[in-house]
C-alpha cells in the first residue's frame, strides 16, 4: 500500500506533537475508506512517534465488528464493514475512556478467523498517544458523530474511487477470490462504504492522499 511522502509524514508528526491535548492521553483519528492506506499511515506514524520518544500505540476500530452469527440473523453478513455492522456504542465508550483511564482492555479483530476477541488489546498507564484508525471515525451519523469531540487531531485520507476499486479488487484476489468474485465484493460492499466515508464524514484537521 502506498504511503505519505516523507515530508508530509514528518509534517503530520509535528502537527500531532504540537497540538494541545484535551485529556491525559492524546487521541489521533486516522480515517479513510477501505484500502485508502489508513492502517499503513497509522503504523508509520506510531513508529515515528515512538522513535521520537513518545509512547504511542495503535488501536484499530475493527475489533468492534459484530459477530458473524449476529450479522447473519440481521441479514447484514454481506454488508460486513458497513457502519451498522459495528458496535458503534462500544467503540464510543472506549474512545471516552482512552483519554482518562490508566489501564484499558479492548477487543481485537483476528482476520484469519474473521472474529473479534474481547480483551485482546491493552493500553497501559505509560501510553501517551493513541492512534485510532477506522472508516467511520468522522461519520456524521448518530453515535459516530460523538467521537469527534474526543479527537485531538483527525486525519482523512482522500483517495479517488477508481484507485480504491483497483486496490480492493487486488485485495480480494490476494485472499483467493476469482476475478469476478473480487469485483463483486468490491462493487457490492466496499465501494458503497467508501462513498459513504467520502460523502458523509465531517471535516478533518488534516487531509491527504496516499
Amino acid at each position: 500500500m502506498a504511503s505519505l511522502k516523507a515530508g508530509a509524514l514528518e509534517d503530520l508528526e509535528d502537527r500531532v506533537l504540537a497540538t494541545p491535548r484535551k485529556a491525559k492521553r492524546r487521541l489521533v483519528a486516522i480515517v479513510g475508506a477501505p484500502a485508502s492506506g489508513k492502517s499503513t499511515l497509522a503504523e508509520q506514524l506510531v513508529g515515528r512517534l515512538v522513535a521520537a520518544g513518545c509512547a504511542a500505540q495503535l488501536v484499530p476500530m475493527d475489533g468492534f465488528h459484530l459477530h458473524n452469527p449476529i450479522l447473519e440473523a440481521r441479514g447484514l453478513l454481506d454488508r460486513k464493514g458497513a457502519p451498522e455492522t459495528f458496535d458503534a456504542t462500544g467503540l464510543l465508550r472506549l474512545v471516552e475512556r482512552l483519554g482518562h483511564e490508566d489501564d484499558i482492555y479492548y477487543p481485537v479483530f483476528e482476520r484469519a478467523r474473521d472474529i473479534s476477541i474481547a480483551g485482546a488489546g491493552y493500553i497501559g498507564t505509560d501510553c501517551d498517544t493513541v492512534m485510532i484508525e477506522g472508516n467511520y471515525l468522522l461519520l456524521d451519523a448518530p453515535v459516530w458523530r460523538q467521537m469527534k469531540d474526543h479527537w485531538d487531531v483527525s486525519v482523512m485520507l482522500d483517495v479517488p474511487l477508481p484507485v480504491l476499486r483497483a486496490r480492493l479488487i487486488q485485495r480480494w484476489l490476494d485472499h483467493g477470490l476469482s476475478q469476478s468474485e473480487a469485483e463483486a465484493r468490491a462493487q457490492g460492499n466496499d465501494l458503497p462504504n467508501a462513498r459513504l466515508v467520502a460523502e458523509s464524514s465531517t471535516a478533518a484537521d488534516w487531509q491527504s492522499d496516499t
